[in-house]
């Protein structure tokens, strides 16, 4: 009897890991996120954001929405202009309140790309520019952008352990455009600065105030504000004394600087900071205008990687690209069990029994009868 026991006891333990579910914290590290190749993705002047954790939906299990961002700020910052995520891509159409509360407590201000519907709270970035998929993607729609609009292009680079092949003659078409190449954030942030800028005027002198920020994790992304004027600049100078760098209008990625444009001039400045431009005569009033699209570009572009669980694999073709992404990455799971543990399990069910059987018969062959005494 003891030795029956003992087998299913034996046999219950052995299917313990073959029968259970897999656990929540059974989760792998893109440990490229902490590599050479995010901070060269970042120097380049793109943004992590995230995508929650692999095969969890977040609209259901809220407890991703921090995790993803816990398991992003300790690898990488998420962008040059701040250190934590402020995007968050969703299969969803809809954001509850519920969920859009979580996000915004974890320091989330922006979903998409399949969102059409969420609180004020949050700001939704679309999908409107098709795929970078050779073969899914769609010129016209980039072609007919209007202006001062975000166009947001998907990208995924593998489909299980298939590979996705990018449309080159589009990347090729797109890097000639005259666009800013920009991210969910960056273009967001560069919008709510601009906004922000008062400009006053004293004479010949217009004065750009430093512009505050409205929230504690808001980016310190510039702004870029439009003077209306038909004087001539002389000068552009920062509080402190230095000049602000003149723009040529060829730049498509962000930057601090001013120039010349029809009809008077634009400065992209920094947040909580003081430029003064110098007219070459007193004018009595001037007109501003914050600009949607940096240096007066047509309109700005984004590839939006998603689920990008493997930062090589998604980036490895974009090394020499000027082209500005939005990484949403998603935590992949961790190995699966494979055919060998099942395998030795088995084995152990089947000889564990016999090998009892054995000891149980030897042990009775080998103890002394009567006759021996």
């Amino acid at each position: 009897m003891r030795g029956k026991l003992t087998t299913l006891f034996v046999a219950a333990l052995l299917c313990i890991p073959i029968f259970c579910p897999t656990v929540a914290g059974e989760w792998s590290t893109d440990t490229w996120l902490s590599s050479v190749i995010s901070s060269e993705r970042i120097d380049a002047g793109d943004e992590f954001g995230c995508h929650g954790y692999e095969g969890v939906d977040t609209i259901e299990d809220h407890w991703v929405i921090d995790a993803c961002r816990e398991y992003l700020v300790g690898l990488t910052p998420a962008s040059r202009w701040g250190e934590s995520p402020v995007s968050f891509g969703f299969r969803n159409s809809i954001i509850d309140n519920g969920t859009a509360s979580l996000l915004v407590n974890s320091g989330f201000t922006i979903v998409g790309d399949m969102v059409e519907e969420a609180p004020d709270s949050l700001y939704i970035a679309n999908r409107n520019g098709a795929s970078l998929e050779k073969g899914a993607s769609d010129k016209t729609l980039i072609e007919s952008a209007e202006d001062d609009t975000l166009v947001s292009i998907h990208w995924r680079a593998r489909i299980g352990d298939l590979r996705v092949r990018e449309d080159k003659d589009l990347i090729s078409w797109l890097e000639e455009q005259r666009a800013w190449f920009t991210t969910w954030g960056e273009w967001h942030y560069h919008r709510e600065s601009g906004q922000s800028i008062e400009a006053v005027l004293n004479g010949s002198t217009v004065t750009l105030e430093a512009s505050e920020t409205k929230e504690t994790n808001l980016w310190y992304v510039p702004g870029t504000l439009k003077i209306e004027s038909n004087s001539t600049v002389i000068s552009v100078i920062e509080s402190g004394g230095a000049e602000l760098p003149l723009l040529s209008g060829d730049e498509r990625k962000l930057t601090v600087g001013w120039r010349q444009v029809d009809g008077g001039i634009i400065v992209t400045k920094l947040p909580q900071t003081t430029v003064m431009v110098e007219l070459d005569m007193a004018v009595d009033e001037i007109e501003t205008t914050p600009l949607m699209t940096f240096n007066d570009l047509n309109y700005s572009v984004t590839i939006v990687g998603h689920h990008t669980s493997n930062l090589f694999r998604w980036t490895q073709d974009f090394s020499n690209s000027h082209l500005s992404f939005t990484w949403l990455i998603e935590r992949p799971s961790g190995e699966t069990i494979g055919w060998k543990l099942p395998l030795f399990a088995l084995t152990l069910l089947i000889a564990v029994p016999y090998s009892i059987f054995y000891l149980i018969r030897n042990d009775q062959f080998s103890q002394p009868t009567s006759q021996d005494h």
